[in-house]
């Protein structure tokens, strides 16, 4: 993985054993987010343990891949690597039709064109043969 990560044309996540059920079906190009059995809260970003009642009973929910911008933000300047030469990017929080929020990019469109509450549907950006990173895009009717 070592040698993939100096291959990646951005930053690669750390994969650890929380996320790596999120992490596999990224790699086969499906969207999980957490479900706890007990309440039945909804969560997102992979953990051990529902943040509603510390529940370790959860489930992976496989997501329509739909939400809208809940709040961006366009970045004009970034020295970082796997990122200088994406500028102008969009970052924004999705709000999935699951109800969590979603910290991604939003690509395949004019920085200048996104706005809160447009519809989006999630893409993914293959970064290594085992990592790919859901990003999302206008969506498609």
């Amino acid at each position: 993985m070592a040698d993939e990560k100096k291959k990646a044309n951005r930053p690669v996540p750390r994969v650890d054993e929380e996320s790596r059920p999120f992490w596999e079906a990224c790699a086969r190009h499906e969207l999980y987010v957490q479900k706890c059995r007990t309440c039945g809260t909804v969560f997102y970003y992979p953990r051990a343990f529902c943040p509603e009642d510390m529940s370790q009973d959860f489930e992976w929910l496989r997501c329509s891949g739909r939400g809208t911008v809940y709040t961006f933000t366009i970045t004009r300047q970034n020295q970082s690597a796997g990122f200088r030469n994406k500028v102008p990017y969009v970052m924004a929080y999705v709000e999935l039709e699951e109800g969590v929020r979603m910290l991604t990019n939003i690509v395949d469109c004019d920085p200048e064109s996104v706005t809160i509450g447009m519809p989006v549907e999630v893409t993914f950006e293959d970064v290594t043969p085992e990592v790919s990173v859901p990003l999302f895009k206008p969506a498609t009717e």
